[in-house]
């Protein structure tokens, strides 16, 4: 019988859920590249009316379903940002450091270049300050799938993570959209191992006790009932990670030594919107734990020679 003690509990949890509930969605081939471009582009008449109206107050849409052990979560958004710049400055690696940051689970992130690839090392933790040292490290090889003027697709990769957790798939796809916008599409899907589901189990049936989502699978009168457990977790993250890449990009307009500071600012007041899923700190702790954050997350870039 595999124990998890307390401590090794708290630690585990940010990884764990990480890489649980962040983009989860059933492990699919890859398709070509013209066949992905239009069945995404396929997708946005279906979607468009949750995108107008739906429960953020924002063009972001969420589907997910649970059914005999598989969690599916698709998640699609509108940047109000040219495809072009979208593209720009999504397909460098070293841009998802600052955007990952953000996120209050990840305490730091890394990047350098491998056999012509890019590498991302993700130090994934709990909600208060943590050092890398006392986070856990995952390594996602990261690729341009494509990159056409109509088009992006990118993928993270891992074949092993912490905790016993393996196949870690991340991608992300844009298609430009009349009008100057472009649609954004999120997938993420992985492997548990025992240790894993244990610690996720636990935590749901402790920390996470009564934390929501965002869809609705009942009413009670007129008030609705949010999903929970494990679903409600990825749905919670999807929407940060959202948030967090949205940020990046609403902030490119400003001068780079104001960057940080008004992505921090902005990422917090965006998760405030929904308080009942993603409060989890005061906005003062927040900002100063990001702020000591990108502090080792420079001293350890510069010991990847970046």
């Amino acid at each position: 019988m595999i124990s998890i003690r307390r401590s090794h509990l708290g630690r585990c949890i940010g990884v764990c859920l990480w890489a649980a509930v962040t983009f989860c969605v059933p492990a699919q081939g890859a398709e070509p590249a013209n066949g992905a471009e239009s069945a995404l582009l396929a997708k946005y008449p279906a979607i468009k009316a949750h995108l107008d109206k739906n429960v953020f107050g924002a063009p972001i849409y969420l589907e997910s379903t649970e059914a005999e052990g598989t969690l599916r979560v698709d998640m699609y958004g509108i940047f109000n940002h040219p495809f072009e710049a979208v593209s720009q400055a999504l397909h460098a690696p070293n841009n998802w450091c600052d955007i990952t940051l953000l996120h209050i689970n990840i305490k730091s992130c890394t990047w350098k270049e491998a056999a012509g690839q890019g590498v991302l090392t993700l130090y994934s933790g709990r909600k208060y300050y943590q050092p890398p040292s006392e986070a856990y490290p995952l390594k996602l090889q990261f690729r341009t799938i494509s990159r056409t003027p109509r088009y992006l697709q990118i993928s993270l990769d891992a074949d092993e993570g912490p905790l016993g957790t393996k196949d870690h798939r991340i991608r992300l796809q844009a298609v430009p959209l009349e009008g100057g916008a472009t649609l954004v599409s999120f997938s993420y899907t992985y492997g548990q191992g025992a240790i894993s589901r244990m610690a996720i189990k636990s935590y749901f049936a402790t920390l996470g006790r009564g934390k929501i989502g965002f869809s609705t699978i009942a009413r009670k009168g007129s008030k609705p009932v949010y999903v929970e457990g494990v679903r409600g977790a990825v749905e919670r993250n999807t929407v940060r990670y959202y948030l967090a890449l949205q940020t990046y990009m609403d902030t490119l307009k400003y001068p780079a030594g104001q960057r940080f500071e008004q992505r921090i600012s902005r990422w917090y007041d965006q998760t405030a919107k929904y308080p009942r899923q993603l409060k989890e700190t005061e906005k003062a702790e927040y900002l100063s734990n990001k702020r000591m954050e990108l502090k080792n997350q420079i001293m350890l870039q510069k010991k990847e020679g970046g």
